[in-house]
């Protein structure tokens, strides 16, 4: 599994987008991650709100990590969302946010994943559906 922790944490937690957003990995195991969103003043809106993009993209990152999190999964691979449905349901003010996603159906190239955001205080933040393609290296 450590080959499979590294590919994700320095290949999707690691990226350009992920280092901007301030992202670290928590957890990885086979096709299951948990990735941790700091708490910051750039990602909020008002106050200390964060900020619902960044949320999904929490969502975002940690379900693509969950789908690399795979022995099957070659690091040449290439991957892409095709399908985010999230669902907001309290306020995430003032804390760190976890996003803990499992894939739910892995098929041939196409997984579904489940992700749930928790505050630290252990409020539901939000539950996601995610829909991912991965496609064999080059």
């Amino acid at each position: 599994m450590e080959d499979i922790r590294l590919l994700v944490e320095r290949g999707i937690v690691a990226s350009r987008y992920g280092r901007l957003l301030g992202v670290a990995c928590d957890l990885v195991e086979e096709s299951r991650v948990r990735i941790r969103l700091p708490y910051r003043a750039e990602v909020t809106t008002v106050g200390d709100l964060v900020h619902g993009g960044a949320i999904a993209s929490l969502v975002d990152i940690a379900a693509t990590g969950a789908c690399w999190a795979s022995r099957a999964v070659k690091p040449a691979s290439r991957g892409s969302t095709i399908g985010l449905t999230i669902h907001y349901l309290a306020s995430a003010r003032g804390q760190d946010l976890v996003a803990d996603a499992r894939v739910i159906q892995r098929g041939s190239s196409i997984c579904f994943v489940e992700v749930e955001v928790l505050g630290s205080d252990a409020t539901l933040v939000s539950r996601a559906t995610v829909t991912y393609k991965l496609s064999a290296p080059r």
